[in-house]
């Protein structure tokens, strides 16, 4: 979940005028970092050897 800080801060890096998509798109990406950060403090991560046998299909 985002606050209202960081939300406020994101509008305030934005140029003068931008499309609200553009907007959107920076907010979904503060988003996924702060719930990956909190997947972390809650220990919720893989180790290298089991990420890549996780992803084993896809890094041939």
């Amino acid at each position: 979940m985002l606050t209202k800080k960081q939300v406020l801060s994101a509008i305030k890096d934005m140029p003068d005028t931008f499309e609200t998509t553009q907007l959107f798109d920076r907010l979904l990406l503060i988003n996924k970092i702060e719930e990956g950060r909190q997947q972390i403090k809650a220990g919720l991560t893989y180790s290298t050897d089991e990420a890549r046998k996780k992803l084993k299909k896809w890094l041939k």
